[in-house]
């Protein structure tokens, strides 16, 4: 069982809004699609990618291979998914559509 925290509610994986401070991810900058974690939650795994708890803000995290910043967080209901600091357009990867549709209803 993954260790429960803000960021994994106890889940193995579930659908979150990750976002490359520094780039972007396979042509876009954030994208909403299925993660998993470590068992500890300090780790995510998104699209091949090894992403760890960086020190400081919630939600802060760096890519393992490519020390890029990432910033991770659920998804919400009013839409506003990427960091309030940025303005970026978010893809919804193909496998995440109807649980993404489920959580905004929710």
């Amino acid at each position: 069982m993954t260790q429960r925290n803000q960021l994994t509610k106890g889940l193995k994986q579930r659908v979150m809004c990750v976002e490359n401070k520094n780039g972007d991810i396979d042509g876009m900058a954030a994208r909403i699609g299925w993660v998993t974690f470590s068992k500890t939650g300090k780790s995510v795994y998104y699209r091949g990618r090894t992403l760890a708890k960086a020190n400081g803000v919630a939600g802060n995290f760096m890519d393992v291979d490519s020390r890029e910043e990432y910033w991770i967080s659920g998804v919400k209901k009013r839409g506003s998914n990427v960091h309030w600091a940025e303005s970026v357009e978010v893809l919804i990867d193909d496998d995440a559509h109807e649980e993404y549709k489920r959580l905004k209803s929710a």
